[in-house]
């Protein structure tokens, strides 16, 4: 066992952000630390759900679009996560997945630039953004360029159409200057659609002050909307008139209760909607979202960086053949650590085997969420505990560890 869980236990019992882990359904036997991929279950849910289902869809049944505000529910949550990332009133709206939204946004900006030929996009991003990115480059006659992290300024010149970037990378938790890039591309008239997956619930966001004017998110990680949520879509006021997304639907129609044959899009943010929305997955997210009531979000950051700086210490002193791949200047990063070890997909098994859920990126990545709302210090503690002691076992090396099998 390694030295210092008493002075864990202070840090848990002086922590500000303590009381709000009551707020969410987790295993006591458990050291959940992959909220960046699946956040946990927010005690809420159960209930609105019961409601939803029991009440609103048994007893109220299509009368809930109006009685219980289902129809508005897509811009009502939109705006509760809006006050999460700096956005406004109006700017954020709750629809599809990430990457029907990506193609949204996409296809709205590059037909705006007819001009313009390329999307550019990172290499070894995740690949969803740039699979979705290479549909439409396929579908417009557009070229797709990756380049690496570090030459994605250098790599701006007057023949392309929009940038696309996750502000957070999924393996390393590397966080990108969002005004610095927003002001290079703007320089040159370039539209930059930023992915916040891996940002919004945890890190500070100013979307608006940062000059950001396009952005999409997911509502299944930080969010804690459960498995498979909505993702959400970001425009600024002043651009949303211009946009004319290459998916339309019926819920985006300016009336769709009209039911006209020509497709005239909704005011404002309702044009990205396409068709009706999944009420009981959206009050999921809503409950998710409500995570959040009365929590200060520079206090989020304050715990999360003190949990990677906590992580990290632990890490050198009792696990050195590790090596940190996450940036230790907090305005570097993300709310997640990573560390690099050949054995990563093994040794990550043995951990979940022993009750500390992290996860694995290829290819030798071991990642660790830390999401202030419910991990504690004490977590961190037993998850270095427990990973000393598989690397002192060598338990690891068991042949039911030795390959990958799913990955989530």
């Amino acid at each position: 066992m390694i030295a210092g869980f008493t002075e864990a236990e202070q840090r848990d019992a002086a922590d500000p952000l303590g009381k709000f882990r009551a707020r969410f359904s987790l295993p006591e036997d458990v050291v959940y630390l992959d909220g960046n991929s699946l956040g946990a279950l927010p005690s809420a849910t159960k209930a609105a759900l019961d409601d939803a289902v029991a009440k609103q869809w048994g007893c109220d049944l299509v009368t809930s679009w109006n009685r219980n505000g289902w129809i508005d529910a897509p811009q009502r949550i939109g705006d509760r996560i809006a006050t999460l990332i700096g956005g406004g009133p109006g700017e954020v709206i709750v629809t599809d997945s990430v990457s029907v939204n990506i193609f949204k946004l996409l296809t709205a900006l590059v037909r705006q630039r007819p001009g313009r030929r390329t999307i550019l996009s990172e290499a070894g991003n995740f690949p969803t953004d740039a699979y979705v990115a290479a549909g439409v480059a396929d579908t417009l006659d557009l070229t797709l360029r990756l380049a690496d992290r570090d030459a994605i300024l250098a790599a701006l010149d007057d023949n392309c159409a929009a940038l696309l970037l996750t502000h957070v990378h999924y393996r390393t938790g590397a966080r990108f200057d969002m005004a610095a890039v927003n002001a290079a591309a703007a320089e040159r008239g370039i539209p930059v659609i930023w992915d916040l997956s891996h940002s919004v619930g945890a890190i500070p966001l100013d979307i608006r002050g940062s000059g950001s004017e396009y952005a999409v998110g997911c509502g299944y990680k930080y969010l804690n909307g459960g498995p498979g949520a909505p993702g959400f879509v970001y425009v600024a006021g002043p651009r949303q008139a211009a946009m004319q997304p290459a998916m339309q639907g019926w819920m985006g129609h300016i009336a769709p209760f009209d039911f006209i044959d020509e497709f005239t899009p909704g005011q404002g943010m309702k044009r990205f909607l396409t068709g009706t929305p999944p009420i009981l997955s959206m009050l999921a997210l809503e409950a998710g979202v409500g995570s959040f009531d009365g929590v200060d979000l520079a206090a989020l950051w304050q715990k999360s960086s003190q949990l990677f700086n906590y992580f990290a210490a632990l890490m050198a002193q009792n696990c050195p053949e590790f090596t940190l791949v996450t940036p230790t200047d907090p305005l570097q990063r993300g709310s997640h650590i990573s560390f690099a070890h050949r054995d990563g997909w093994p040794i990550n098994n043995a951990l979940i085997a022993r009750g500390v859920i992290g996860d694995y990126r290829t290819p030798d990545i071991v990642r660790f969420g830390l999401t202030p709302l419910y991990v504690r210090f004490t977590d961190i503690w037993r998850a270095v505990d427990t990973l000393a002691a598989i690397m002192q076992s060598g338990k690891w090396q068991r042949p039911e560890f030795s390959a990958p099998s799913t990955v989530t």
